[in-house]
């Protein structure tokens, strides 16, 4: 009974019209996924979903690649491939790969074609023979009947196709359960650990003796000013002693070490550092971020010891800062580390304090993900291959031939016409051949 119960469950689980019925159900969780905005806050899903947020978070529709019931209906496809699989494709490749020999008519008339015979009945199998294993196909012989077949790989495509699938949807639940992203602003020249969790997975480990330094942080601009490309210069150690690596990263060139990935996503320009008066006494003061004439740049004030204030502004990091006054008049033009006076009082510009954007992923299920689209790819191409069938069996003194093929029936036909090429070639040769002994003997 038990057993007759599993047996009729694991059927109707391999059932196609059962696995396109969970395929639209992943199908719509994609399609709400791209519809709603995911792993917003509470307040935008009440501000932009007044009438339905309280769903939207009860069935987890704010993070739908990330919920469970995504994820069981992954488990409940996964499962229907592998026993498809498993109950129907493999058995139809070893059924595939049986010797199936013809005795008699036994087979419709489709297909069938008849080679003459001829009275050397003991050459005719033996130049069939050749001429099939010059046509690359696979040949049993057995009581004067052969059976052959050529691209079996194109029945194995269907099943590769499955297990390319699997891969797929078992690297998202990987990453689903183990991976993490942690999003940090470090400025330049400071140390970090990872804390700053975005998403994280249920058995995910946060590798806390790994630890990160920014050791420098520019920007390369185009000849009008905007940003061609931003860089970080990083290092990273373990236990804060031994330097496992070094590396400038930006945008689409991140650092790869171990399983962990840092990516470039942000900056920002956060204060300036300034010496003031004979003592060069350090003042760091914040700049603003605002827009002059369209164009975004960064804002500051120092105020002097008469009670003035001086205003710098920088555009970028390459050009040279402005110094203005309290009516917008450029005072003076400065590079980095220049000193100069403002009411009789000396400054410099000392640093610019910049911070780097970093987001550090860990994603174990990226490399089975991958994997099973290159899967996926080389077995869309071997299904192209056809699966043909040869049969040839003797009858009343000639040859029956019976051929099928399950796709590429052109191709198939000109494997035909040249079997018959074939095989009129060797039997000229053996006749030939028996002319000649004979004019021997005579």
């Amino acid at each position: 009974m038990n057993k007759n119960f599993i047996w009729k469950f694991l059927k109707k689980l391999a059932n196609l019209n059962f696995s396109i019925f969970v395929l639209s159900i992943i199908a719509s969780f994609c399609l709400l996924g791209s519809i709603i905005e995911q792993d917003k806050s509470l307040f935008y899903y009440q501000s932009n979903y007044s009438r339905y947020y309280f769903i939207i978070l009860s069935l987890g529709l704010d993070h739908v690649f990330r919920s469970w019931l995504f994820m069981f209906t992954l488990t409940i496809f996964i499962s229907s491939l592998l026993v498809c699989t498993f109950s129907t494709q493999l058995p139809s490749l070893k059924n595939a790969r049986r010797w199936k020999f013809i005795y008699n008519k036994n087979i419709s008339d489709n297909n069938q074609y008849v080679f003459g015979s001829t009275d050397n009945s003991q050459y005719i199998f033996t130049n069939v023979l050749y001429s099939l294993i010059r046509l690359n196909f696979f040949v049993f012989y057995r009581s004067n009947s052969i059976y052959s077949y050529k691209g079996l790989y194109g029945r194995v495509a269907p099943i590769f196709v499955h297990f390319s699938i699997t891969a797929i949807l078992l690297g998202s639940i990987a990453s689903f359960l183990f991976s993490f992203v942690v999003q940090e602003i470090v400025p330049k020249g400071e140390i970090f650990h990872l804390k700053n969790i975005i998403n994280t997975g249920f058995y995910s480990r946060l590798p806390y003796d790994i630890i990160f330094c920014v050791n420098n942080f520019y920007i390369d601009y185009n000849f009008n000013g905007s940003i061609k490309q931003f860089f970080s210069s990083l290092s990273i150690s373990l236990n804060n002693h031994k330097i496992l690596y070094n590396k400038i990263i930006s945008v689409n060139k991140p650092l790869r070490l171990f399983q962990i990935t840092l990516y470039q996503t942000d900056w920002q320009i956060d204060a300036i550092r300034i010496n003031l008066g004979i003592i060069n006494y350090p003042v760091q003061k914040k700049l603003i971020q605002t827009k002059i004439n369209g164009k975004s740049c960064w804002l500051s004030s120092v105020s002097l010891s008469n009670g003035n204030k001086v205003f710098i502004v920088i555009f970028n990091l390459n050009d040279k800062f402005l110094l203005c006054n309290t009516n917008g008049l450029i005072l003076h033009e400065v590079n980095l580390g220049e000193k100069f006076y403002v009411n009789n009082t000396p400054l410099i510009l000392q640093d610019i304090i910049t911070s780097t954007g970093l987001q550090v992923k860990i994603d174990p299920g990226i490399f089975i993900v991958y994997f099973g689209f290159f899967v996926m790819m080389l077995s869309t191409f071997i299904s192209y291959m056809s699966y043909s069938q040869v049969w040839i069996y003797s009858s009343f003194g000639s040859l029956n031939f019976v051929g099928s093929t399950n796709r590429a029936s052109l191709f198939f036909e000109k494997d035909i016409l040249y079997l018959n090429k074939f095989y009129s070639y060797y039997l000229l040769s053996v006749i030939k051949k028996k002319i000649k002994i004979n004019n021997i003997l005579v």
